[in-house]
């Protein structure tokens, strides 16, 4: 019998067939990506991996001012009314910030650090 060589072809008569299964595994690959969709949507933006906290009773004003509805002015009048006014004790003491409401308010709480009540000295 006769043996194959190491740089043996595809018989002629198999080469109509492997050329129908190629072609017909590229129509299948097109198709499924036409349906699939777009596999990255450039419209929307990534979605964040962390989420940016910041401590009302620590954080200077650039850092609040990075919060959703606080610009620097409003960031400016928070720090100062922690400076005359003492830590704030609940988030919602923000609320007596000028410019600050509750839907401002309720903007910024996923970004703000939960305020823990002063330990007392033993």
């Amino acid at each position: 019998m006769h043996e194959p060589s190491a740089d043996a072809q595809i018989p002629a008569r198999l080469q109509p067939l492997v050329a129908c299964v190629a072609a017909g595994l590229l129509v299948a690959a097109c198709l499924w990506l036409a349906l699939a969709g777009p596999l990255v949507d450039h419209e929307a933006p990534p979605a964040p991996r962390s989420t940016f906290t910041a401590n009302v009773n620590t954080a200077p004003a650039v850092e609040l001012a990075q919060l959703p509805g606080v610009g620097p002015a409003t960031a400016a009048r928070i720090v100062e009314h922690r400076e005359a006014h003492g830590p704030f004790r609940s988030l919602e003491a923000l609320l007596d910030v000028e410019g600050i409401g509750p839907a401002t308010l309720d903007r910024m709480r996923p970004h703000l650090r939960p305020i823990r009540p002063p330990r007392e000295a033993p």
